[in-house]
């Protein structure tokens, strides 16, 4: 039996991994890799066989049930098993269903943790995620649900309740989101940057207030996007800023939502 390392690649950038996800990148005899791990990365480890086991929202992608059995039967056959994951494994990457599939098949499973998107954009945009006196509180959140599966209104709540708050793969829901949080009582004018494809060479950073998030999300192109929502990004400077010229739909939401 091998060892299955369950290890975060991070947002994009190589220089970002950590030394222990780049020596086991280095020994590992397969490398079943996310979609959103980049090339640059993958090519660390010319000695491993790569397989693809990627997901993204809305393509065709590998059931997790059937990536659970690959890692399996994998392990079995090989030594060193990494299953490399965007971001960190622990936060929206399904890493419980894979460690289980693991325990219950005998096999030794480790964790690696990888820097996660969120902290890689607060970085790139040089703007904190709590502010002394500003933000005390910060909530990450996917409103996004396994097929077969009923939205709850969970995360909507925990954004209204909190000071700064990041969705992760919601740009395809992005009207929705705003509708929802706007419901909720949160300011039409409440800053919202989108951020794009960070840490690499392609990142593309967007803001605007909360109620233009449909249109902040026709700006970006057709990488990986994270919603960020709070005070603290209200001087961010970005690429392209919707506060610059002000919608008439922030006036028209914010009266409604003010009366």
């Amino acid at each position: 039996m091998g060892h299955v390392y369950l290890v975060g690649a991070g947002p994009g950038a190589a220089d970002l991994l950590t030394v222990r996800a780049l020596r086991l990148i280095e020994r590992a005899d397969v490398i079943l890799y996310d979609a959103l791990v980049t090339d640059e990365i993958l090519a660390l480890g010319p000695q491993a066989k790569k397989v693809p086991v990627g997901k993204r929202g809305g393509r065709v992608s590998m059931d997790q049930a059937l990536i659970n059995r690959l890692l399996v039967s994998t392990a079995t056959k090989h030594e060193i098993v990494v299953r490399l994951k965007g971001g960190d494994p622990m936060l929206f990457g399904r890493a419980h269903e894979e460690i289980e599939a693991c325990v219950q098949a005998g096999i030794a499973v480790s964790v690696v943790p990888g820097i996660t998107a969120a902290f890689g954009a607060a970085s790139a945009l040089t703007t904190s995620l709590t502010q002394r006196g500003l933000s005390r509180s910060v909530t990450f959140v996917t409103p996004t649900v396994a097929r077969g599966s009923q939205a709850s209104p969970s995360w909507a709540k925990a954004v209204a309740a909190a000071d700064t708050s990041v969705i992760y793969m919601g740009r395809g829901d992005a009207s929705w989101i705003r509708d929802t949080l706007l419901n909720l009582g949160m300011p039409a004018t409440l800053p919202v940057v989108l951020a794009e494809d960070v840490s690499r060479p392609s990142s593309f950073n967007v803001k605007g207030p909360l109620a233009d998030l449909p249109d902040l999300a026709l700006k970006v192109g057709s990488g990986p996007v994270l919603m960020m929502i709070g005070e603290v990004f209200a001087e961010t400077e970005v690429a392209l800023d919707l506060f610059d010229a002000r919608p008439s739909s922030v006036e028209m939401l914010g009266s409604t939502k003010a009366g």
